[in-house]
């Protein structure tokens, strides 16, 4: 059996020794994912697509809390139609892909393949919005999109990649502010205590915007590698689409009015971001919320009499109490079962034998440490929920840990390049002055952009940290996925 420090998993490369390549072998070995023919586009295979499950179950509840409804616009956007958003349409150009042909006739009209919905919902708003008291529309779909990324990696960018699309449209632009806010903190608040996932909440810069929209807020986490990773956005687009695509309605007064719309959204990049926060050499190491198994149990010397009878009671006591559990009795050895499950992120793993029942008990060992714990069997399904919380904590406070010692507070372009080449990448705290070109300058000395602007701010200095004029900012920068 594996001492807590020694490594079970050969087959993963350190992620010391090239970390791209230890992303690549968790993605594969814990068979998150397959290659396909189709170049940029993966299959998600059962055990990563029942991460995207649970992650969809939570949120899902989430929204629905918050009055949300879920829809299904259409795949496909008219040519016509996409045109309407003059800065929406420049933003997205270099990555759509289109329909030109249906069957073995051209297409008049060519269609756009969903790289997002804003337009879909545009036009629906036009159609059903007629009042004030049609507002607010609270939306959300489930889908699929396509961007045509030319640089592509197993659930950070691929071409088509599955996603969840808020949408919502208001009276007011005070309501509508108020809703992006408060679906930027949702996102937060499930990176957090969901996926253990320590993020940093703030507004893009101006350059950095989504297209079409006057605000994009972002939660933006920070990589075992020290590189970041925009992990939610939530944006506020004003009155600007209504006018493109001419939706009015009639406030109280009886006058016409442009409402104001919102839209937000995640994507399967969370589960590489669960990867890369929290795995290690051994594999994935993942949050009991969105775990598939949350617990697994391995007989030992199973072949002897009672072995089993007793796991498969352990299994049905903890299975009663809503625990995702799983009962390995395969012919496979424990060792073997033992790395597979490291390997996998199971969170807890529970070990039965016969000097264990003799003493009516059983080990439990926790992914994130692997601090093993003798547990009466009596009193096991009151202690897994507690060890599936200590390993939420501690991921959490592992994950938060790495940030704070990868994060640089400095006051001139000099200093970002020296912490960078003695510390490696990470977070960089630096004020800014407002200027575009400063922040171009930055990016293009340092090899650090801009990832936000944080809500909550200090000051480092009274000077931006590239012109040295007076500083309105501090600025999130960092090198990014």
């Amino acid at each position: 059996m594996a001492k807590k420090n020694e490594k079970m998993v050969d087959a993963i490369t350190s992620m010391n020794e090239d970390f791209a390549k230890w992303y690549t072998d968790i993605c594969k070995k814990a068979e998150l994912i397959e290659y396909t023919s189709v170049k940029g586009c993966m299959v998600i295979r059962p055990y990563g697509y029942a991460i995207w499950e649970n992650i969809q179950k939570i949120l899902d509840g989430m929204f629905k809390e918050l009055g949300h409804e879920n829809v299904c616009m259409p795949m496909f956007i008219p040519e016509s139609l996409l045109q309407k958003e003059k800065d929406h349409v420049e933003g997205f150009a270099p990555e759509v892909a289109w329909v030109t042909h249906g069957g073995n006739e051209k297409l008049e009209d060519r269609l756009c393949v969903r790289p997002t919905s804003e337009t879909l919902f545009c036009e629906h708003y036009a159609n059903i919005v007629h009042s004030y008291r049609d507002l607010p529309k609270l939306y959300n779909q489930w889908v699929s999109v396509v961007r045509w990324e030319k640089t592509t990696r197993p659930f950070l960018r691929s071409r088509e990649f599955l996603w969840q699309e808020g949408h919502t449209i208001h009276a007011t632009a005070e309501e509508a502010i108020e809703e992006t806010e408060r679906m930027l903190n949702c996102y937060a608040q499930f990176c957090e205590e969901s996926l253990a996932m320590p993020v940093v909440k703030g507004r893009k810069t101006d350059s950095d915007k989504f297209a079409g929209a006057e605000a994009t807020y972002a939660i933006e986490a920070l990589m075992h590698d020290g590189k970041a990773l925009q992990a939610g956005t939530s944006h506020y687009f004003g009155d600007g689409f209504a006018r493109a695509f001419d939706i009015q309605f009639t406030n109280k007064e009886n006058k016409l009015e442009y409402p104001h719309q919102t839209s937000w959204g995640v994507t399967t990049r969370l589960i590489g971001a669960i990867i890369m926060t929290h795995g290690d050499d051994n594999g994935l190491a993942l949050p009991p919320a969105v775990a598939p198994i949350q617990a697994v149990i391995v007989p030992i010397a199973q072949h002897k009499e009672g072995v089993l009878d007793k796991a498969n009671e352990l299994y049905e006591s903890l299975k009663a109490q809503g625990i995702r559990v799983k009962l390995d009795d395969s012919n496979n050895s424990p060792g073997w079962k033992f790395a597979e499950y490291e390997m996998k992120g199971v969170p807890v793993r529970i070990e039965i034998g016969p000097k264990d029942i003799e003493n009516n008990q059983c080990v439990v060992v926790t992914r994130h440490n692997r601090e093993k714990t003798f547990v009466s069997l009596d009193e096991l399904a009151s202690v897994i929920p507690v060890k599936l919380q200590e390993v939420h904590d501690g991921l959490y406070e592992r994950a938060l840990e790495n940030r704070k010692a990868k994060t640089y507070q400095c006051k001139s372009m000099d200093e970002i390049i020296s912490a960078l080449e003695k510390n490696g990448d990470g977070f960089v705290e630096a004020m800014w002055c407002g200027d575009e070109a400063c922040e171009d300058e930055v990016k293009e000395k340092t090899g650090v952009g801009s990832r936000c602007i944080p809500f909550e701010q200090h000051e480092i200095s009274d000077k931006c940290v590239c012109c040295g004029k007076p500083a309105k900012k501090m600025v999130l920068w960092g090198k990014a996925y």
